[in-house]
Parts: structure tokens; C-alpha cells; sequence
């Protein structure tokens, strides 16, 4: 048995950076227990610093064909560093298809704020996760990337690799590809990660927070403003439809009555150049309390977008490597619900996090549960 999970990543951004430096971060402090900003610093067995990273992809010319360690650091990427020091792994990125990962808008932009495809064909994916050993690929794709995120899934569903779907792309939310993903045997997470403490869970939570204690909620808005190539993609507004969806429900899912859509609105504000990685949420809920009175409240939060996404996806893929061993296929409803704005299924949070609470303790019990309704 192998005492690494074995991972592939499609798009070498700030995503996967955060990732691959976190990486290196905790491995450096395994010794010392030093686990602040893990959820679950040990998660069935598995450690942050047991992820090995077996092969990436991705399309810019200054990330393709350089050393992995190389390229998390190549522009556009402009995240906060966690660890420069990232240890050598081997891993040379490698072309992946650019379909519509690449939008025309960006060419309009300073090139160290957009993409530079590069001139090379393609590389086979599944040809390069088969020789790669890979367990599960991880995509990072851009906002809008339909036809990229489901070229990765299938070469996924071609050589047994698992899928975990970071972007608002929908494959695992999707009835037909889940199907596709349980009748091949393979499990998968998805769609569009959820922050540690970012808009969507803050919006969620504070969504709930009003159900519960009785105040209607009569309206809300939340509006982001970025610097990464994120925001700079999500400017063009026609690569947005599932970003909106997956946001809008992420929150509509918190109340008993979903609000109608002429008083939600959630969705990015504008593209900030100087903010960088830094993702601003601008937040405003209005409510009728006791005796009909109104009320309202506005939150302002800041955060690093990038590792705020890291901190979640580390427990999505030992959770999916927990299922891989156990047998599962197809996707994992508990934990899509807890890591993913668009699961499957969605769930409060507080029944999200006990249904993978569970689901870590005894995944073998639940594949024996899939096995006798067979």
C-alpha cells in the first residue's frame, strides 16, 4: 500500500499553488503537531503532508513545460506566498486542451494580469494520468470552462481516476456524469469549492442565522471584487450563468422559504488589479423582525482567496482517497455537501459536516450500504 495520495492538477494557478506550497508548509511542521488552519490536521489515517503531486496540466506558456515548483510561482499567479521553499517533485506541467478555458477578453489585458496560451498541441490526458499513477485530478479550471472541466472528467472516467471539481462547472451535480461516475466505479467530489471562511459559508451561515432566530430576510445582496485572473475571466459576463447558480443556491438552500429572484443577488462586483489574490465581499441583508420592524446588516470581508480554498480542497481529496479504498463510486454525497457550494444534494451546514464526520469515521460501513442496495 502506498503511504502517499497520489494527485493530478488541471490548471496551475493560485489554487494550486496555495495547494502545493501548503503542502510543503505542513510537511515542514508535522513534527511540531502545528496543524493552525486544518480542519482535520489527521483525516482517516492521512496527513496534509501525505499528498503527492504525480502530474499537472495547464495551457500558459510561462507554466508549460517547467518544473511544478517552478510554475505555482510563474505569472499570473499572485497569491501570497506560503512557502517558497517548495521541495523538488519531478513534475514537469504538461499542455492541456484549451478549448474554452482561455476567454477572448483577457487579450485585451496586461500580460502579467491574463493567460498566454502556448503554441504546443496537447498533451493524451488519460495517456499521462495512467503513467502518472495519479489517483484522483483535481480541477482548477476558469469560471465558464465547461467543455475543458468535462474533457478532464472524462479522460477521468477512461483511466479510474477520481474527480474533484473545484470550479462552477458542472459535472458532479450533473445526473447524467454522476451516473457515468458510479457505473464506472469511480468516486467523485464536486462542484465549486467552499471557502474555510469565505462569501458563500459567511453568507450561508448568517442566512441561517436569521431563519432560526425568526427574522424574515426580505432581500440580500453580496458582491466580490478580486485582482487574480478569476475575476479577470468572470468579466466577461457570459461565463458567469453557473457561477450565479451555484452562488445563488449555495445561500437559497439556508431558508425554509427561498427568496424570489428579483431580491437575491449574488455574483462579482468588478475586477481590482491591485487587489491581487485578495478577495473582497461586500454583504447586506435587510429582515422584518418582531412587530413587523426592520432591520438590516452589512458585512465587509477580506480574505486570501487562494489558500482559503486549499484549506477545504486538502480534506475533499482524503476523503476521496478514503472512498477509493473503501470501494465507493460515484459521487460522495456528505462530503460534496460540506466542501462544494453545488453538491448533489445540499444540506445545512451544522448536517453536512456531522454526514462527514461520519462518513471519515466508517466509509467501509457505507460502501456496504451501496453494496446491498445493488
Amino acid at each position: 500500500m502506498s503511504n502517499t495520495i497520489k494527485i493530478a492538477i488541471a490548471g496551475i494557478g493560485n489554487c494550486a499553488s496555495s495547494l502545493i506550497q501548503g503542502l510543503a508548509y505542513y510537511s515542514k511542521r508535522a513534527a511540531d503537531a502545528d496543524t493552525v488552519g486544518l480542519l482535520h490536521p489527521e483525516l482517516g489515517g492521512w496527513r496534509v503532508e501525505d499528498l503527492q503531486v504525480v502530474a499537472a496540466f495547464d495551457i500558459d506558456a510561462r507554466k508549460v513545460g517547467k518544473p511544478l515548483e517552478q510554475a505555482i510561482f510563474a505569472l499570473p499567479n499572485n497569491t501570497k506566498d506560503i512557502d517558497r521553499e517548495v521541495s523538488l517533485s519531478g513534475v514537469i506541467v504538461q499542455m492541456g486542451p484549451v478549448l474554452d478555458g482561455c476567454p477572448a477578453h483577457m487579450m485585451n489585458y496586461p500580460l502579467h494580469q491574463r493567460f498566454e496560451p502556448a503554441k504546443l498541441p496537447p498533451v493524451d490526458i488519460a495517456k499521462v494520468l495512467r503513467a502518472s499513477g495519479a489517483e484522483m485530478l483535481i480541477s482548477y479550471m476558469p469560471v465558464g470552462s465547461q467543455q475543458a472541466t468535462e474533457h478532464y472528467a472524462q479522460a477521468c472516467l477512461d483511466t479510474g481516476v477520481s474527480f474533484i471539481n473545484c470550479v462552477p462547472c458542472f459535472v458532479v451535480s450533473d445526473p447524467r456524469w454522476a451516473r457515468k461516475f458510479t457505473e464506472a466505479g469511480i468516486p467523485c467530489v464536486g462542484d465549486d469549492v467552499k471557502a474555510q471562511i469565505g462569501a458563500t459559508i459567511t453568507h450561508r451561515t448568517l442566512a441561517r442565522l436569521f431563519n432560526e432566530r425568526g427574522v424574515r430576510i426580505d432581500s440580500t445582496y453580496q458582491l466580490n471584487t478580486g485582482g487574480n485572473t478569476d475575476f479577470l475571466n468572470m468579466l466577461n459576463r457570459d461565463r458567469l450563468a453557473s457561477k450565479k447558480i451555484s452562488k445563488t443556491e449555495a445561500v437559497q438552500s439556508q431558508l425554509d422559504v427561498p427568496l424570489e429572484p428579483d431580491k437575491i443577488h449574488i455574483g462579482p462586483s468588478d475586477f481590482v488589479p491591485f487587489q491581487k489574490d485578495n478577495k473582497v465581499c461586500f454583504l447586506r441583508i435587510e429582515g422584518t423582525g418582531f412587530g413587523g420592524v426592520p432591520m438590516n446588516l452589512e458585512l465587509r470581508l477580506s480574505v486570501e482567496d487562494s489558500p482559503n480554498s486549499a484549506g477545504v480542497v486538502v480534506d475533499a481529496i482524503r476523503c476521496c482517497k478514503l472512498a477509493r479504498d473503501a470501494g465507493l463510486a460515484g459521487p460522495l454525497d456528505a462530503v460534496c455537501a460540506w466542501t462544494m457550494k453545488h453538491p448533489p444534494r445540499q444540506m445545512l451546514d451544522g448536517d453536512a459536516r456531522k454526514a462527514m464526520e461520519d462518513f471519515i469515521s466508517s466509509p467501509g460501513r457505507k460502501a456496504m450500504r451501496v453494496a446491498s442496495k445493488a
